[in-house]
């Protein structure tokens, strides 16, 4: 007989491992939705114009032309080649406000987003992991500021602290944080009866690490979908506020401060109007678009198959 020889074939597993597999997988669900995908760009467009802006704004925020007020964009009659956007009703650009409004506008996410969601998910850690009287009690609270009309109730917060930015910014993100306190308390009850954090408890972990460490990192799918969806609110509400006169003041390039300038404006120069809406709409459009493939990408209920 012809012994036959044995072939060893040794295999490579070329397969991705810890965070970078984790990475790839979130980044091939996420990259099934196509309308995510477009607003990450424009998301990360926005950014770049935002840091950018001393570079690519052809003019001064403030600087005036007292030879072209209320002038039309470049493609209309009588419009001045300067100015792409055209110009405000004190000869400012449209264009170059509209860009170093963009810093405004981001900068007012990243602050309500960060006091929101370190208030809101340290308060909904403790009433999620304690329970009793102190949840119910500060669920209570909470339950009060869900109650209101999340406008009026900033309204009546920066009448108080005084119309400025900086106190449009803590009014939001005190309305904004009972959501992130709700969403954590939620998490946290269902992942406090499973296995690891029983483990976790036997070994003597003690209570604050459970809570940060053991506990909240399972916790952070929703809280990611909710800081996202916040940031886009969060830019719409200190519009509204600016626009109101109790925001961002003028001479401030801030979008909704733009819009309230312009009121007067809006049935002879509509670009004045127009600019920084079609602003507002688009970033707000490009994250909330985000904020849905983040949703279908962290959710495994809903993620595509």
């Amino acid at each position: 007989m012809t012994d036959i020889a044995a072939k060893t074939v040794t295999v490579t597993d070329t397969r991705k491992t810890g965070r970078l597999a984790l990475l790839s997988e979130f980044w091939a669900y996420f990259s099934e939705n196509k309308g995510a995908v477009a607003g990450l760009v424009v998301f990360v467009f926005v950014i770049l114009i935002a840091i950018f802006a001393d570079v690519v704004a052809p003019f001064q925020p403030q600087e005036q032309y007292r030879d072209a007020f209320l002038k039309p964009p470049f493609w209309q009659e009588g419009a001045d080649p300067r100015f792409i956007l055209g110009t405000d009703a004190v000869g400012r650009d449209i264009l170059s406000r509209l860009i170093y409004g963009s810093r405004y506008s981001l900068f007012i996410g990243v602050i309500v987003v960060t006091i929101s969601l370190l208030l809101g998910v340290t308060i909904g850690l403790l009433t999620g992991f304690f329970r009793g009287a102190f949840d119910a009690a500060v669920m209570r609270v909470m339950d009060v500021f869900l109650s209101f009309p999340s406008l009026l109730l900033a309204l009546v917060l920066v009448a108080l602290l005084g119309p400025s930015l900086t106190n449009a910014m803590i009014a939001i993100a005190l309305i904004q944080q009972p959501h992130y306190v709700r969403l954590t308390r939620a998490a946290v009850m269902a992942e406090m009866g499973k296995d690891y954090v029983a483990a976790a408890k036997v070994s003597g972990v003690g209570k604050i690490r459970l809570m940060f460490v053991t506990i909240l990192p399972n916790c952070m799918g929703p809280l990611i979908v909710q800081a996202a969806l916040s940031f886009s609110g969060a830019i719409l509400d200190a519009a509204a506020l600016g626009f109101l006169g109790m925001g961002a003041q003028p001479p401030t390039p801030e979008w909704g401060t733009m819009l309230a300038d312009a009121r007067e404006y809006v049935t002879r120069a509509w670009w004045v109007v127009t600019m920084p809406g079609l602003a507002i709409l688009i970033t707000v459009l490009a994250i909330n678009l985000m904020g849905d493939g983040l949703r279908d990408a962290l959710d495994p209920r809903l993620r595509r198959s």
